[in-house]
């Protein structure tokens, strides 16, 4: 049986891991490569980087950032933040990227994952969907960081992304992000039933429960985390451990 991931999630902005709530009031949490090899250490399974403020000035930066990670970590790294082209996949798994992600660019033109996985394979592309509630049961596709709607029902999307080759989706409640108030489990569930790929959970933890619900009743295969891991108020090993309790496969250190 697979195991379930436990990923933490550093958002970067302007070579700074930062977190906010709901995509906003951000607050500094150090250094990324520190911070990276600190969470590889402490027994992570997958590392997710966020370029969140992602423009051409700071392009540079993130390939440098990925360099200088890849050098010192040994665990599966997923980048994204403002992915636009196979080619921009091709530099960043030479920089030592083993996953892509694409977002924003995805829902501009979904052809365009299908042009990475058919150059890279589906296992290093990912789908980020940023959703948020627009009614009960429906949710929305957001872009740019949040800011902009799209009035793209966000589970016909994940299908859509999945067709085109995404290996895995990266899904994050907007409404939940940074709240601490637990998963959209109705929208965890709703995307994990409607894909045959792996679904990262993300938006929301705040307990170590909450990374047990995503699996359980969200579906996902595994849970993303950022601020209950930053801010030093649970260690991964904890969270395994109470995730294994629960009855979830996981990979524990020997």
């Amino acid at each position: 049986m697979l195991k379930t991931r436990i990923i933490p999630c550093l958002d970067v902005a302007d070579g700074r891991v930062v977190k906010g709530v709901n995509f906003v009031g951000l607050r500094d949490a150090g250094d990324p490569v520190d911070a990276a090899i600190a969470y590889d250490a402490a027994g992570a399974d997958e590392l997710c980087f966020l370029d969140i403020h992602a423009t051409h000035e700071n392009r540079g930066t993130m390939f440098d950032l990925v360099r200088r990670t890849a050098e010192h970590c040994y665990i599966p790294l997923t980048v994204g933040g403002g992915v636009r082209t196979a080619a921009d996949v091709r530099a960043l798994l030479l920089a030592g990227a083993d996953k892509v992600s694409f977002n924003s660019a995805a829902v501009a033109n979904p052809d365009v994952v299908a042009h990475a996985a058919d150059q890279f394979g589906s296992q290093c592309i990912v789908a980020a969907i940023d959703a948020k509630t627009v009614a009960p049961g429906r949710w929305e596709i957001f872009t740019h960081g949040g800011r902009k709607s799209t009035g793209i029902d966000a589970v016909g999307f994940a299908r859509t992304m999945v067709e085109k080759g995404a290996g895995e989706i990266l899904l994050t409640s907007m409404d939940r992000d940074g709240t601490k108030s637990g998963f959209n489990l109705p929208l965890t569930r709703a995307i994990s039933d409607a894909v045959s790929v792996p679904v990262i959970a993300s938006g929301g933890v705040g307990t170590l429960d909450h990374l047990v619900e995503g699996v359980t009743e969200g579906g996902a295969s595994a849970v993303l985390a950022a601020s209950i891991f930053h801010f030093g108020e649970f260690t991964i090993q904890q969270a395994k451990q109470h995730m294994a309790a629960a009855g979830i496969p996981m990979r524990l250190a020997s």
